[in-house]
Order: structure tokens, then C-alpha cells, then sequence
């Protein structure tokens, strides 16, 4: 095998000159400056370029489509959109693992102008009521097995709204919805709809922010466009800086929409799965297609790096690693490294509301998430005195600002007005401090948010169950943290005078209420009273340490 050079590396701009050329090519096209930001114009065309190239592999059942493939069919959907009566600002839902047909949904919908919004396919009928209460879908695609969930919440809801399945199985699966409706115009004679990018809204990214209460994060295709490529600065190769790229994260996860939308602009292939993404499986999908790049977040790379089992799987084609989520342990780097040599691993700071990186992955000084990107400009605010912290080695919250700042937080402008600041400052929730040299440093989550795995668990979604508990009084969730698994949910009951309630009870409750991934995995603990802050709320930060310390059932 080569051996790769090795010298210190600086980070390339490369992708943003290929994609400012990619536009240009469009706008000569249609005559409209803002369509260089236009997703769907820019799809379009990058698909019909190179027709033969593959756009993607569906590991779990081994189907591979096109470009020419996805061309087609986007194309198909989209008209069956617009026979069904869509229109700008309209949001689809997509609740499915990645399958061979999620994104060609997805493209249909850039086409158009419609609204993309990406949901967890194991939530429950009460969440999946939710997140459909917040966007309102016209369309929600899913697999047939869910189909009658769907019809349930819908129902309830009185919602009119269209089921496509994915598979097989349903009563209206995706392959008979573009034969029924998508049939009357031509690859060739199909226009995508003008509009604005710059206003108009692409995705809705689920979040639960800094107030633990479910929220989707509006970003439009200008955010997306200006965020998403800074992820290739680390090389100077376009187009197809890489040949293939795994994706191990689902589609509500803003790690798998970055592939989603670049792989037919930057021309490489995605390797993904509608199967499970467990350990045994990605090594499966590593040894059998040998992809040079994915991000990964930091618990399933610990996972996939178990001494025990990493022996299974060969890592040695991976060119570019990138980690990235939440908090990555040194050790964790510092074991890819060992496993992996020849291969560059970076860890990245993000976040859904900035469409992508905010800090330079590339030569970042070992433990820190590197220096403030270019277009981004920065703050450390004290998060009691509201005041900039200027000397280093100061803990605060980030406050960030430039052209990548997301909209707003979907139909919700009181959740959007408390996470900006005067002068469209962006509160992160995160804290963060930094060096002499400035360097910052990853601290911990302000925001309350827990992480299990790829899922987001809200503790204000479980103590709004835990409390119908004749037996409780009052009740506060928080973590302890896992390296495997991220976040474990832990509930703080404090019991109703002589009466009792076992733990046993409380984990019931919510088993029977929440998805899987919401469980109480970190146990119960009983306490006389919560910790309060001097505002009377909960002291949060108390409550994380004393759940390390005290007996958990």
C-alpha cells in the first residue's frame, strides 16, 4: 500500500471555489444570481452531468442506484407533488431509516421549495403526535410497518396529510406514488420552481435547544449551501474528494444530511444502510465497501473501537475520520490513531442552528476543537453577567454570528427570540473556553438536551410523564455519562408523603409512554427534595453530580 505523506496540514478552501464554480454553471443556465444557493437547481443539474455515476449503495439489501437512477425518479416525485398540490413552504416528513428512496424525496422537495423535515422512525404515537403537531405535513413518507402509526396520530389529529411507504407492504408504497401522480412531465421539460434562497426554508432539524422542549430548527438553502462544504477543508481534491463516504447517522441528524446534499454536487458515492446501524453491521459495511470518509459521533465510534471486537473490521480504508456530536474524549482519538494510522482523524464542533462546523478541524491543537472559522464571528458570554469574557481560560457560553445562523426555530418565535441575542447573535448553549493561543475548548452542554446513541432524549418530555404518577410529587431528569452509549436518562422522584412508589413503577411508566432510546437506562433515584437554584428552579448542574454519587434503583 502507499504510504501517505505526512506534514502539517492547513485547511484548503478548495470546496467553496468548486461549489462557487458548480453555481455558476446554474446561474448561466437559468439567468437567476440567487440560484448559485438554490439546492434543488444545483441537484438537478449535478445529476444530469454524470448520469452514470453511482450516487448510492444500500448496504442492507445491496441495491445501488445512479445518478441517472435518482434523476428519474426526484423527477417523478416531484411531480407527483405538485399533481397533489404542494407549494412552497409545504413540509414533507421523512420518518425511515436510509433506504435507496429517502433522498430521492428529498431532492424532489429542493426541486420545488417545499420543506424537508427529518423525524426519528422509532418515536412513539404520542412523540410522532409531536413533532406532526410543530410541521403540519402534507406528505410523510415511511416504512409499511409503521404505516398504521401513522394513520393512528393523523387521525387523531384530524390532519390531512399523505402516507407514502418506502416498502412494500403499504397502500400506497413510493414506486406507485410517482406511477400514479408523477408521470406527466419529462426529465427533460421538468422546471424546478423559482424562489428565494436566502429566505426560503429547506430542512426543519429536530432539537430540543436550550429549553428541553421538542423544536425544530428552520434552516434555509443559503444557510445550508454557505455551512455544510467547510466540512471538506481538510483536502484540496474536488470534485470527489473521496470515492466513498459511510453514513452511520440517520436522516433527522444533520451529520447524514451534509452527504445527502453534497454527494451529487462533489460526485462521490454514499455507502449507507436500511438496516440497523449496530456494530457487527457497520463493520460489515467497512469491510465490504471500504469507504474513505464518514462522521461518526463519539459513542458508536467507541463502540465500533471495543478492544473485544475491533479486530473484526479493517479501518485501513478510511482516509478522513471525523468525530463529532458531543464531547470526544482524547482517549478516543487517541485509540483511532492507534487502530488506524495512515488515516487523518478530526473532531468537529457543530451545531444545527449554524448549518455545520464553527471551529478549523484541521491542525487543531490535540484536545481542543480547534479556531473560530472565518465566516463565523465568536463571543464567550458569562452566562450570569451577560458579559463578554476577553482573558483566556475562562469558561462561558458561545455566541456566534455570520451568514450560517439558521433562521429560527420553527412557528416558534419565542423559542427564537430567547436563542438570539441584540444584533443576531446566536446563543449556543454550549460552554466553551479558550487559550493564549486561541484555541477553544469543548466544557459541557448549558442546555439541559441528553444524547443516547444517535437519539436526543428530552428530560422535560419524561418528567411530564414520570409526574402523572399518583405517587410522585415532583421529579427532574438528568444523565450520568457513558462511553458507549453517550447520555443515560436518571429520574430524581421525590415522593408524595406516605406513600409508596418503587422504581420498578416509574420505569413502567415511561417504557409504556416513550420510545426505546428514551428509557430510564441510568435508574431512579429517590430524594427528599430537588436541589434548587436561588430562583427556585432546578439547579441542574447539582442534580448531575449528586445522580454520579448517590444509589440509583
Amino acid at each position: 500500500m502507499k504510504q501517505r505523506i505526512k506534514f502539517h496540514k492547513h485547511a484548503s478552501d478548495a470546496s467553496i471555489w468548486y461549489l462557487n464554480e458548480l453555481g455558476s454553471q446554474v446561474v448561466a443556465k437559468t439567468g437567476i444570481p440567487s440560484d448559485r444557493h438554490h439546492l434543488g437547481k444545483l441537484i438537478l443539474h449535478s445529476l444530469k452531468d454524470t448520469p452514470s455515476n453511482v450516487m448510492q449503495i444500500d448496504g442492507g439489501t445491496g441495491e445501488t442506484e445512479t445518478f441517472q437512477d435518482a434523476l428519474e425518479r426526484s423527477v417523478g416525485c416531484a411531480n407527483a407533488f405538485r399533481k397533489l398540490g404542494l407549494k412552497g413552504d409545504d413540509v414533507i416528513l421523512i420518518m425511515a431509516p436510509n433506504c435507496i428512496h429517502l433522498t430521492t424525496s428529498m431532492y424532489a422537495a429542493f426541486y420545488l421549495g417545499l420543506i424537508v423535515a427529518g423525524v426519528d422512525s422509532t418515536l412513539g404515537i404520542k412523540e410522532l403526535q409531536d413533532a406532526f403537531e410543530i410541521c403540519l405535513p402534507k406528505v410523510i413518507f415511511c416504512l409499511s410497518e409503521r404505516e398504521r402509526n401513522v394513520e393512528e396520530v393523523i387521525k387523531k389529529m384530524n390532519l390531512d396529510a399523505t402516507i407514502v411507504t418506502y416498502n412494500k407492504g403499504g397502500k400506497c408504497d413510493f414506486m406507485e406514488f410517482i406511477h400514479k401522480y408523477g408521470r406527466e412531465t419529462s426529465v427533460e421539460d421538468f422546471k424546478p420552481a423559482d424562489f428565494d434562497p436566502e429566505e426560503r426554508t429547506c430542512l426543519l432539524i429536530s432539537t430540543s435547544g436550550t429549553t428541553g422542549t421538542p423544536k425544530c430548527a428552520a434552516l434555509t438553502h443559503k444557510n445550508l449551501m454557505y455551512g455544510l462544504p467547510y466540512v471538506w477543508m481538510i483536502t484540496s481534491k474536488f470534485p470527489s474528494p473521496v470515492d466513498r463516504v459511510l453514513i452511520v447517522s440517520p436522516v433527522q441528524w444533520l451529520s447524514a444530511i451534509f452527504s445527502f446534499i453534497l454527494s451529487p454536487m462533489m460526485k462521490f458515492t454514499r455507502i449507507q444502510t436500511s438496516l440497523p446501524t449496530t456494530s457487527e453491521h457497520t463493520y460489515d459495511l467497512i469491510n465490504k465497501y471500504k469507504p474513505e470518509f464518514m462522521i461518526i459521533s463519539p459513542t458508536m465510534a467507541i463502540s465500533l473501537t471495543k478492544r473485544e471486537t475491533r479486530d473484526k473490521c479493517d479501518f485501513s480504508s478510511f482516509k478522513y475520520i471525523v468525530v463529532g456530536g458531543s464531547a470526544v474524549p482524547q482517549t478516543l482519538v487517541d485509540d483511532l490513531k492507534v487502530i488506524t494510522p495512515e488515516t487523518e482523524t478530526f473532531v468537529a464542533y457543530g451545531c444545527s442552528e449554524i448549518a455545520g462546523i464553527a471551529f478549523n478541524l484541521v491542525s487543531a491543537f490535540p484536545g481542543s476543537i480547534g479556531r473560530p472559522m472565518p465566516h463565523l464571528e465568536s463571543r464567550l458570554i458569562d452566562p450570569e453577567t451577560q458579559k463578554d469574557i476577553l482573558e483566556p481560560n475562562v469558561t462561558g457560553e458561545l455566541w456566534l454570528k455570520g451568514p450560517v445562523t439558521f433562521k429560527g426555530y420553527y412557528k416558534n418565535p419565542q423559542a427564537t427570540n430567547e436563542t438570539y441575542a441584540e444584533d443576531g447573535w446566536l446563543k449556543t448553549g454550549d460552554l466553551l473556553y479558550r487559550d493564549e493561543n486561541w484555541n477553544f475548548f469543548y466544557v459541557d452542554r448549558l442546555k439541559m438536551l441528553l444524547k443516547y446513541r444517535n437519539h436526543h432524549i428530552s428530560p422535560t418530555e419524561v418528567e411530564s410523564v414520570i409526574i402523572k404518577h399518583p405517587g410522585v410529587l415532583d421529579v427532574a431528569v438528568t444523565g450520568i455519562p457513558d462511553d458507549e452509549c453517550g447520555d443515560l436518562a436518571v429520574a430524581c422522584v421525590v415522593p408524595q408523603h406516605n406513600t409508596t412508589v418503587t422504581a420498578q413503577e416509574i420505569k413502567d411508566l415511561v417504557k409504556e409512554s416513550l420510545a426505546d432510546t428514551k428509557q430510564l437506562r441510568g435508574g431512579v433515584i429517590f430524594m427528599k427534595e430537588l436541589p434548587l437554584t436561588s430562583t427556585s428552579k432546578v439547579n441542574r448542574a447539582m442534580l448531575k453530580k449528586l445522580a454520579k454519587s448517590m444509589t440509583r434503583e
